[in-house]
């Protein structure tokens, strides 16, 4: 369950600290008093999209911590290599520069790794499932869900994915004759001057490298020659090699006389192997650098050549020798397409024998599962007060696509002796939030989620209906830990724990605080939604008879 909600600098909410409860949790308050704040922190810490327009004018940053208790060991702590503890503490914080930074359990995640922890915490209901009913492409997700068909459907989509890759490669091979012709001429004339080029795979970089010797050549003679001369000497004075033999031959001599200037003609003595060995070194460079204007020039021609294949087929050769392989295979390909595209018939004709068989199990068990759903929707709306209408789950056959060949609409009569019709056509807003909320008593049932969100979905119920529904959300929180903001007394009267989310001004700004209510309080707070501004002796009695009675 979530047990604690820390809130900073959130729209009008400086700081907010909300210590929730098992059961029936309500937050009420008045329109704009910031009840949606709440919704939308929770929110961020399921990993849901966070806008920097969230944060509080002056703030730098905003932040949210939840602390989650009795969390199961679920894999995705595991997979994520996030420490394990059955108290799991979330936090995030927005920072005006749009970067987010999300923790959980001290360890540093994505919000998409977030977003994949939150969907197992809390789901999170508003008004906008409630226009999902009205749209009929979310129809089909609903009845999967009562379905638990997960695995079959996932299975049905690999099939009708290797399907596709099938059909694609068969319309790629599937060109007309003059286009066929065209790509394979223009192939082949690739192929030829590729190969009449008879790249290596790292010769332009050697042959770069090649002619910023021969550039400089004149440079590195002089240089080379210069420097053997310094080791080597001339006519007019002795090189270092001629200097340090002497100075070795001296000190070997002197060394027989002290023994403490072994170490120091041992010094010496490496000195004057390794300039020894360097001027020799520098005699064989001297002899082995040969050039000449011819080779430049071939070298130049052989440049260009790699330059205007470069600019055709690949940043260096061995791109362009991978450009070739690719294009032998492509004509190949096209060479031999005949014999692959009857291949591919085959193969594709087996792939959807083999899909439309798993589409039709999944059809199968949907079927199955319309039939309950509708039954315990029906019991679910008869709870609700709704105990003449008509609920219907209708299939239509498809052709092969993403979910399968089936069409699910929910139907429905409100009325007895009226025929079924469209969710679209028929329910009103308040017959819609009792639908909703039917539906999700029996999908929580399939479930693990442990915290239900209801976000204003009591919207247009009134009445008697009200009460169903607050009894009914009562009864979902004895499973449930839920949590439900509302405008109806009925609902905040059953409550086991109620918050009042009230808006202040000071100091020229305006502040948002969370109240936990007692009897008192809910006393007041129940008779300001019962009568509004005008709070009477008899509103006060109405509330407290209300609060009295749920028990």
């Amino acid at each position: 369950m979530l047990r604690l909600l820390h809130i900073e600098n959130i729209a009008v909410i400086e700081q907010a600290d909300i210590l929730f409860e098992r059961g029936f949790n309500v937050m009420t308050g008045e329109t704009g008093a910031g009840k949606s704040i709440v919704i939308d922190a929770i929110s961020a810490i399921l990993g849901e999209r966070a806008y920097r327009d969230m944060i509080r004018t002056g703030a730098a940053r905003a932040a949210v911590r939840a602390i989650f208790d009795d969390v199961p060991e679920l894999a995705w702590f595991a997979e994520n290599s996030v420490p394990y503890d059955t108290e799991v503490v979330v936090q995030r914080e927005i920072y005006l520069d749009g970067k987010n930074l999300c923790r959980v359990n001290g360890v540093a995640v994505t919000v998409g790794i977030l977003r994949r922890l939150g969907l197992q915490l809390i789901n999170i209901h508003g008004q906008h499932d409630s226009a999902a009913l009205f749209d009929e492409n979310y129809h089909l997700t609903f009845l999967d869900s009562f379905a638990a068909d997960a695995p079959l459907l996932e299975q049905y989509r690999a099939q009708f994915s290797a399907m596709q890759s099938l059909q694609h490669e068969m319309a790629h091979l599937r060109m007309d004759e003059s286009e066929k012709l065209r790509r394979t001429e223009t192939l082949r004339y690739q192929i030829d001057e590729i190969e009449r080029a008879a790249l290596k795979p790292d010769e332009d970089t050697q042959l770069e490298a090649r002619r910023r010797l021969l550039q400089n050549a004149e440079k590195l003679s002089d240089g080379l020659r210069d420097a053997a001369a310094c080791l080597d000497g001339g006519d007019e004075a002795q090189g270092a090699a001629a200097l340090l033999t002497q100075a070795e031959r001296d000190l070997a001599h002197s060394a027989r006389f002290d023994e403490s200037l072994q170490p120091l003609h041992d010094t010496i003595a490496d000195l004057m192997y390794q300039a020894q060995d360097a001027a020799e070194q520098l005699r064989d460079r001297l002899y082995r650098l040969s050039y000449s204007a011819d080779e430049l020039e071939q070298l130049e021609e052989r440049l260009d050549l790699l330059h205007r294949l470069r600019r055709k087929y690949g940043a260096d050769c061995a791109a362009i020798l991978d450009y070739l392989a690719r294009a032998k295979a492509e004509l190949e390909e096209i060479e031999f397409s005949d014999e692959r595209l009857q291949q591919l018939e085959k193969q594709v004709a087996a792939a959807e024998k083999q899909a439309r068989e798993t589409a039709l199990r999944l059809r199968e068990c949907r079927k199955a599962a319309s039939e309950a759903l509708t039954a315990r929707v029906l019991d679910e709306l008869s709870q609700l007060d709704m105990k003449k209408v008509q609920f219907a789950c209708r299939f239509t056959e498809t052709d092969l696509t993403q979910d399968g060949m089936d069409a699910v609409s929910f139907y429905m009569s409100a009325n007895l002796g009226e025929a079924l019709k469209p969710l679209s056509k028929v329910a009103s807003g308040g017959e819609l939030a009792r639908i909703m909320l039917a539906l999700k008593n029996v999908l929580a049932e399939r479930d693990h989620v442990p915290t239900l969100i209801f976000d204003e979905v009591d919207t247009g119920v009134s009445g008697r209906a009200a009460q169903r529904v607050a009894e009914k959300l009562r009864a979902l929180s004895r499973t449930k830990q839920i949590l439900c903001v509302t405008h109806l007394p009925q609902i905040a009267a059953l409550a086991d724990t109620h918050f009042r989310i009230a808006k202040a001004e000071h100091d020229g700004r305006t502040f948002t605080s969370v109240t936990p209510l007692d009897f008192e309080g809910r006393k007041a707070e129940l008779a300001r939604i019962i009568g509004g501004a005008s709070i009477t002796p008899t509103t006060l009695q109405s509330a407290a008879e209300m609060l009295e009675s749920r028990t």
